[in-house]
Order: structure tokens, then sequence, then C-alpha cells
């Protein structure tokens, strides 16, 4: 096995609105090159809304930084879309991209989504799966047991190596986390991590709400959510950043 690096980020950027209100998806850019990942899982995107100026802000990010991407719409408002998005420095393919479910009666709750894509790095495939989940404790259950189904992680296609970034709006323990963690690492949680970190809110964190999870075949290290000022008002979430080993990755990147 070759033991190369490849470095992800997760991020929810909060329509690119800053804690200012200034709408920026070129400062989320320049914040994701910084920290110069292969693999972007983003969340809370906006595209054709009026609120950010009717920006498609995925495409912007991934022209800004010179990757691939795929985006898909959680839900629609009016005549603009809201959702998720995956950015990539290598060939990168939709695999599926749909909504997650909810629970009946309850109008109040907003539309979740998820969407799967195939990362290809030499002679090798990697699964991508990025999502965000609801706020109601009960929803979020739904949504996890549908993730872990035969129409996503359970799919025969979806084979490992897999990286699964979530905005799970649930701490580390909660029972979403748990079910995750039966066929699933946690890529903060090994004997090489540090602690891990608080994302939420970017300030003053207090809460893990954000995670890089993966296939029993990669190892993760050097996982970090960095703490700067820019971050701080950039959203309202600290990105969680990762360098994964295992399998044919490229890398030979220099450590966080």
């Amino acid at each position: 096995m070759k033991h190369d690096i490849l470095r992800v980020m997760s991020y929810n950027v909060h329509s690119c609105i800053g804690r200012r209100g200034t709408v920026s998806p070129l400062n989320i850019a320049q914040i994701i090159s910084f920290f110069d990942p292969d693999i972007v899982a983003l969340q809370e995107l906006d595209l054709g809304m009026k609120r950010t100026g009717f920006i498609d802000q995925a495409g912007q990010i991934a022209n800004a930084l010179n990757m691939e991407f795929q985006f898909h719409p959680s839900f629609h408002v009016e005549k603009g879309k809201y959702g998720n998005a995956v950015l990539s420095r290598f060939p990168l393919t939709l695999v599926r991209a749909d909504s997650l479910p909810t629970l009946t009666g309850r109008i109040r709750l907003e539309k979740r989504g998820a969407i799967w894509t195939q990362v290809r790095y030499g002679n090798s495939v990697l699964q991508v799966v990025n999502t965000h989940l609801g706020l109601n404790r009960k929803e979020r259950m739904h949504q996890v047991d549908a993730l872990l189904g035969k129409e996503w992680l359970s799919h025969p296609e979806c084979r490992p190596p897999i990286i699964f970034c979530a905005d799970l709006n649930a701490i580390q323990g909660s029972s979403v986390y748990r079910k995750l963690r039966t066929i699933l690492v946690d890529s903060q949680k090994n004997p090489d991590s540090r602690r891990p970190s608080k994302t939420w809110p970017s300030r003053f964190p207090f809460m893990r709400l954000d995670y890089i999870f993966i296939s029993h075949d990669l190892k993760a290290k050097n996982i970090i959510a960095p703490q700067h000022r820019l971050l701080h008002s950039a959203s309202d979430h600290l990105p969680v950043i990762a360098e994964i080993a295992g399998g044919p990755l490229y890398g030979n990147k220099s450590h966080l």
C-alpha cells in the first residue's frame, strides 16, 4: 500500500454571509486556498438567491480555486436554490444527489439533501459523500438511516475508500453519530489525533457539529478546526481539515 496524503476539508459556509452581513464567496475561496485541500465538501451554498446577489456560489468558488465541482440543491426558494457541493482537484463525477427524508406534517422543517460523488485519482476511485442534517432529532435519525441504506453508503457501488463529510447538527456521542460509527471511522477519533475540535459557533466554539468520517481502509492524521479571526467572521462554522492516507492517494503534502 502506498501511503500518500490527501487533504480534505468540510466547511459549512453559511451562504458565504459573514458575521457582519457581507456576502463574499471569494472570501471563502481565499480561506479554502490557504489550506490547500484536494477535496472540499461545502454546506449551505446559495445559487441564484436574491439575498446573496443571485450568484452561483459553488461555481464562483470552484472557478476561483480551479477545481471541478458538483452542486445539489436541498430546496428551491422562488427562483433560487440552496444546498451542498463537492469540489475536487481531480476528475469528479456525480453519482447521486437527492433529498433526505423529513417528518410528515412538519411544514416548518427545512428540507435537507445529500450528494455522492466519485473522485478519480490515478487508477483508483474515491467515494465522497457530503450532507447537512436537519435540526430536529427525530428527523436526523430518519436521515442518517437513509444515508446508511442501500441507496447511499450501503449501495453496491459505494465501495471503499469512502469519505463522508457532514454538518450533522449533532454532537459527538449523539444517536446519529453512533449510527455512522457502526460502518465508518470518525477521523478525529484515532490514537494519533488531537482532542476533537469544536466547530460552532466559529468565534467562540463550544460544540462539535462538523465531521469527516472515513472507511476503515483509510487513516486520518493532522485533523484541525483552525482558529483565526478571518474564519471567525467568514461563517458561523469553522472548517474541519484532515490529511488522509491509505491506498494510492495523491499527495506528499507538508503537514498542517
